[in-house]
């Protein structure tokens, strides 16, 4: 998507001095409900229902890679990681934000394991690409994994190191995803109505998302 924003080729974090200033609240309406799922976007959901939040390159492809999977309650894409507070879709494409384009995945864990999740993240972009993901260049592409509970913490990096060496064998470099938690990452900024379930309501728009071809290691018996 960058070829809309010239400055969306930054490939240098920004300083959060030298970020854009940001807003007291959103600049938009965001919708209540999932188009796909009919769940809230933002809660209440079932008790015992666990949220990762996950950037893999351009978040139209990324969400619908979640909202198919069993377990899964609700999606939706957003801005995190960065500085400017409530930034608008133009404003992260400068660069200027320091935010991801971000999923929010929320899950029921009896149903779909941590390591089910991050499965799908690993196998489902390239995640030693730094800032870009294929054709999208930028700080805003970079793969990231914000946790929000010690289990999927544990997940991430174990995933982590049992992804690297299959990866090293295919011929690919080092992962460059960014994990750590959500409470560090920041406030998860939800995106303009439009992008949400963006590949629903346009079945055939633009999806930058592709895997590398390599598996994750699978628990025996799986």
């Amino acid at each position: 998507m960058n070829w809309l924003f010239g400055s969306a080729l930054r490939t240098t974090m920004v300083d959060r001095d030298r970020a854009l200033a940001g807003r007291d609240g959103y600049a938009y309406d965001v919708p209540t409900t999932h188009t796909v799922l009919g769940t809230p976007l933002a809660g209440p959901w079932p008790e015992g229902t666990r949220v990762l939040y996950v950037a893999m390159g351009c978040f139209w492809g990324a969400e619908k890679a979640f909202w198919q999977l069993p377990g899964v309650v609700t999606t939706a894409v957003g801005y995190q990681g960065g500085f400017t507070p409530y930034p608008t879709y133009e404003e992260t494409c400068t660069g200027l934000t320091g935010h991801t384009e971000m999923v929010l995945v929320a899950y029921d864990p009896t149903v779909l394991s941590d390591d089910d999740v991050l499965r799908t993240f690993w196998e489902s972009h390239d995640p030693t690409q730094g800032f870009r993901q294929g054709n999208d260049v930028g700080t805003q592409y970079r793969s990231a994994v914000y946790t929000t509970t010690p289990e999927q913490a544990e997940a991430a990096a174990r995933t982590r190191a049992e992804y690297q060496p299959r990866l090293t064998r295919s011929g690919f470099g080092e992962i460059t995803t960014e994990i750590r938690p959500a409470d560090e990452a920041g406030t998860f900024f939800y995106a303009e109505g439009y992008h949400q379930q963006y590949l629903d309501k346009n079945p055939n728009g633009y999806c930058g998302l592709g895997g590398t071809g390599v598996s994750c290691p699978r628990p025996t018996g799986a």
